[in-house]
């Protein structure tokens, strides 16, 4: 697999900003876990992905209640490039040059968002301060560009 298409690469961007994790030894792998009751948006996910995966979308155990339903892609180039951007010292981070595709945010508040009554939530505690700062910035750019 020598590239990805737009569309996989905003899903990966999504998640990656969302639950999704990587991890890389010689070249990195993305996997992707969510509740059982998610299992449409796993299949989803899966089939945009399919050239990166060679096996469908399992349920296990996750802890004593828990069923997950996952996929793990294969461990490629084209993902240590994204890996890269995104960890630091095995840390998930938020790239300087992060580009927000449409379908990176859908994806992002699907796998890590709320709403309430007047507002929508993204779950960015697991970032620092600045790296917070970094994705109001994104947001707002993406915000005006579309304006335009």
């Amino acid at each position: 697999m020598g590239s990805l298409t737009e569309k996989q690469q905003a899903l990966i961007i999504g998640c990656l900003l969302g639950d999704g994790a990587m991890r890389c030894k010689t070249n990195a792998l993305l996997e992707t876990n969510h509740a059982i009751k998610q299992k449409r948006y796993v299949d989803w996910k899966h089939k945009i992905l399919c050239g990166l995966v060679t096996t469908s979308p399992k349920s296990r155990r996750a802890g004593y209640r828990r069923i997950a339903y996952r996929f793990i892609a294969r461990s490629l180039p084209v993902l240590t490039k994204i890996y890269r951007q995104f960890y630091r010292n095995g840390r998930k981070t938020i790239p300087e040059d992060l580009v927000l595709h449409p379908l990176s945010l859908a994806v992002w508040f699907m796998d890590d968002g709320a709403k309430s009554y007047r507002a929508i939530y993204l779950n960015t505690q697991k970032f620092s301060k600045q790296e917070q700062k970094r994705l109001i910035k994104v947001l707002r750019n993406n915000i005006i560009s579309r304006r335009r």
